[in-house]
């Protein structure tokens, strides 16, 4: 098969982590062009050359990329305004980098879970007043054995978690959008339209969609009323699914047993939200994909389909842009 030359622009501003990929493209990459510009007029300059972009581009820099045909965007869920009307519009193809932490996030997901069915901050809080408060009873812990689980959102941090919570004896089942097939560990993956029916029957609730017109504001007051009385709410997809002033009422009713969150509504979370000191909560900073090798995934999704790309195959991790996954 005869490889394609083709140019890709990485569009700034870019991580530190970034500046030895263009070298190891043009090495892993036969008939590869990588321009890097700086300047904003480099930039346009630079696009109106490209058949393929990693970074962000603008509604003013698509504008100048006449030839684009392909878009790598730089996170799993990029940030609001990235999948802007006319980037939806542009024929152009966008894929993502999902599946580079999976391992990752699951492992903190689970952290969460443990966390909130053993009262860790509880005892966190009381270790902080050097206050000896056990509690025997038996509503103090959350069995996970005999538990069931919601995992909301199925594709590969939701699967991992669901695995790994499988193996402590608790009953899991799944809504999503896309996914029909039960991964490892799940008695069942309903369609996302049923989410309202299983909401009730769920112990614990875990959170891994991405931010989509239909996730947004997903956990809002009328959902989470839905929820089973006691029930936990762990969210480690993204912030805007939860409205964090509906889940501070239930949490102040005692409508919730706690919640557990990543990902915030506004981020960082402002210091006077009672979110931080309340008992109920436990909160980590958006650190959940924290680990090592998360540069050298990123950049073999790049590389992966970039070789792709010049040979004319299939891409992979594909977005369908009007849903922005």
């Amino acid at each position: 098969m005869t490889t394609a030359t083709f140019t890709l622009v990485m569009v700034p501003p870019l991580p530190d982590e970034t500046r030895s990929w263009p070298g190891k493209l043009m090495e892993a990459v036969p008939g590869i062009e990588v321009l890097c510009p700086e300047g904003p007029e480099d930039v346009g300059a630079a696009l109106g050359r490209a058949d393929a972009a990693y970074g962000t581009l603008t509604p003013e820099l698509l504008e100048r990329a006449g030839n684009l045909r392909w878009l790598q965007a730089p996170q799993a869920g990029p940030p609001p305004g990235f999948y802007h009307p006319a980037l939806v519009r542009h024929p152009v193809l966008v894929t993502n980098m999902r599946d580079t932490y999976t391992d990752h996030v699951a492992t903190h997901t689970l952290a969460l879970v443990l966390a909130l069915a053993r009262q860790l901050p509880h005892y966190v809080r009381e270790q902080a007043a050097a206050n000896w408060a056990p509690d025997w009873s038996d509503g103090g812990v959350l069995p996970l054995g005999e538990a069931r689980a919601l995992v909301v959102g199925t594709g590969a941090v939701g699967a991992e978690t669901g695995r790994l919570l499988a193996a402590f004896g608790t009953r899991v089942e799944g809504v999503d959008a896309r996914i029909t097939e039960a991964p490892p560990g799940f008695d069942r993956v309903l369609p996302a339209d049923l989410l309202d029916h299983v909401l009730p029957e769920a112990d614990i609730v875990i959170l891994t969609v991405p931010h989509t017109p239909r996730t947004e504001g997903l956990m809002d007051t009328g959902r989470i009323a839905l929820m089973k009385q006691g029930a936990c709410l762990i969210n480690v997809g993204r912030g805007p699914i939860v409205r964090l002033d509906d889940l501070v009422t239930a949490l102040d009713t005692g409508r919730l047993r706690g919640a557990a969150l990543d990902v915030m509504e506004q981020e960082p979370l402002p210091p006077d939200h009672p979110l931080w000191r309340h008992p109920k909560a436990l909160i980590t900073p958006h650190v959940a994909g924290a680990g090592p090798h998360a540069a050298e995934r990123r950049f073999e999704v790049l590389a992966d389909n970039a070789r792709r790309f010049a040979a004319g195959q299939p891409l992979i991790n594909v977005v369908d842009k009007s849903q922005w996954f």
